[in-house]
């Protein structure tokens, strides 16, 4: 063939610095930005906090000053599209260190022994965290960046248990589409984590966790039998019924004995020996109060920052007949940074009010009266992505006379009733625990009455759901809650 040029036309997305700093505010908890804003501060001389002096502040500013006063209606922002909704499964984490809930019954683990409590590596596992100590191990690995990245993204997705609770389905909506990540590349993330120590960590659940530990285990008769138990025989374990399991397995007594040795012997918290991470701070966000008997949503004005551009040095810039290249460059960063501010927090206040609106049962009655809610359909009614909406609010916090609340909290799937209408998953727990705390100590409520009792109500659930929504509020089984 001859060598030839050839001219081709096509269209490829192109995240401008602007936008691109737009997201970044927009995703960061109110404690992180401040971190940021600092940051600013101290490199940009065009930048400076504003102290009410003269001085080319972000317009809108005065109307955070108190939260009795409203903010006006901002204008819409717009992003990518982005999912995030749905119930995170149930895991371990959700019971005690030394006992595993199933919907058949409960088996205690024997996990350390007491000469456990003195092994110099739990007491080195004690001052590190759990990040801390899987991103060293990260830095051992001959990854590539891409792929080092989403092995951060997904460490700091895990839970201090060190469970994945959410689903990579889930966390793959929360990455900008423009990142072009496929959720192969995040299973394969997820397996680099669950080869890394302690065993089990990254699991999805109970039975992963114990699969994992098992593998790890030397080869023999037990160990096989063991893996069979945790991949299929899980629940009967939990319910002690030996008899079905050896009929089931076809095993000896004296195996099956060793096997149930050894799973017990498994951690099912495998990260419960690092430290927690650093306490974090909250700011709400956001405050709600009942004025002229309507729920109104406020930016609460100690989380709102007050900056402005150097008049001095602008006034400098501008009379000098040859911009300086540098100080044009951070006097329009400073700029931008003031506009993305303020762009942040109008689109909070309009995605909280629109929460607000949604949710002002709640406000008035509590947790029973939380109505089922996506994020689709605030984004709908503002104009906004998904994608916008799940950065909102994340990690961004809402102070009600009712408690301080995680936006996200407010988001919930729905349990379909007999009349046809719809019941958030919020809603039912509350009722689950309310008929729990009333319940007779010597004839305690089952799942399955539990169950019955919410489908008289007209709310349809089934025992299996009943089961995972009372170990999620961490209320044992009927069989521990039973009194003499």
């Amino acid at each position: 063939m001859k060598p030839a040029l050839q001219l081709k036309l096509s269209q490829h997305l192109a995240l401008t610095p602007q936008l691109q700093q737009s997201i970044k505010l927009l995703q960061l908890s109110t404690v992180e930005m401040q971190q940021e804003i600092e940051r600013y501060l101290l490199e940009n001389p065009m930048l400076e906090r504003d102290d009410d002096g003269p001085g080319e502040s972000f317009a809108g500013a005065q109307q955070f000053d108190s939260p009795d006063k409203p903010v006006s209606e901002p204008a819409p922002a717009s992003e990518s599209r982005e999912d995030a909704q749905g119930e995170p499964p149930m895991t371990p984490g959700d019971v005690d260190d030394d006992r595993w809930s199933s919907d058949a019954g409960t088996f205690t683990g024997a996990g350390r022994d007491e000469e456990d409590d003195n092994d110099p590596q739990d007491a080195h596992a004690s001052s590190v965290s759990l990040r801390e100590h899987l991103g060293w191990q990260l830095g051992m690995t001959q990854l590539s960046d891409r792929d080092r990245s989403l092995v951060r993204f997904l460490i700091e997705a895990l839970s201090d248990d060190g469970y994945l609770a959410t689903p990579l389905e889930e966390l793959l909506e929360t990455l900008p589409p423009e990142y072009e990540v496929e959720l192969e590349e995040l299973e394969i993330a997820l397996r680099h984590i669950q080869n890394f120590d302690p065993t089990g960590i990254g699991a999805r659940d109970l039975r992963e966790c114990l699969l994992l530990q098992l593998q790890a285990e030397e080869d023999c008769a037990e160990r096989t039998l063991a893996l069979t138990i945790a991949d299929k025989h899980l629940e009967l374990l939990a319910a002690r019924d030996f008899v079905k399991i050896r009929r089931l397995t076809g095993c000896d007594d004296e195996i099956l004995r060793g096997a149930h040795e050894l799973i017990t012997s498994l951690n099912p918290r495998p990260a419960a020996g690092y430290a927690q991470d650093e306490a974090r701070y909250i700011t709400p966000d956001v405050i709600v109060k009942k004025l002229k008997g309507k729920w109104t949503a406020y930016i609460n004005p100690d989380a709102y920052p007050r900056l402005r551009v150097n008049r001095l040095y602008a006034d400098i810039l501008a009379r000098q007949r040859r911009g300086n290249g540098n100080l044009s460059g951070q006097l329009q960063e400073a700029r931008w940074l003031i506009k993305n501010i303020q762009q942040r927090f109008d689109t909070i206040h309009r995605v909280t009010q629109a929460i607000v609106d949604r949710q002002r049962q709640f406000f008035e009655h509590g947790e029973v009266a939380m109505r089922p809610l996506v994020l689709r359909e605030i984004a709908d009614l503002l104009g906004l992505h998904e994608s916008t909406i799940s950065r909102v609010t994340s990690q961004k916090y809402m102070a009600t006379p009712r408690g301080i609340f995680e936006l996200k909290y407010f988001f919930g799937s729905h349990v379909s009733t007999d009349t046809g209408g719809a019941c958030s998953a919020t809603a039912i727990r509350a009722l689950i625990k309310q008929l729990i705390s009333a319940e007779d100590g010597k004839k305690p409520l089952s799942d399955s009455q539990l169950s019955e009792i919410l489908g008289q109500q007209g709310i349809v659930v089934a025992r299996r759901t009943v089961a995972k929504y009372r170990e999620s509020l961490n209320i044992p089984p009927v069989n521990l809650r039973k009194t003499l």
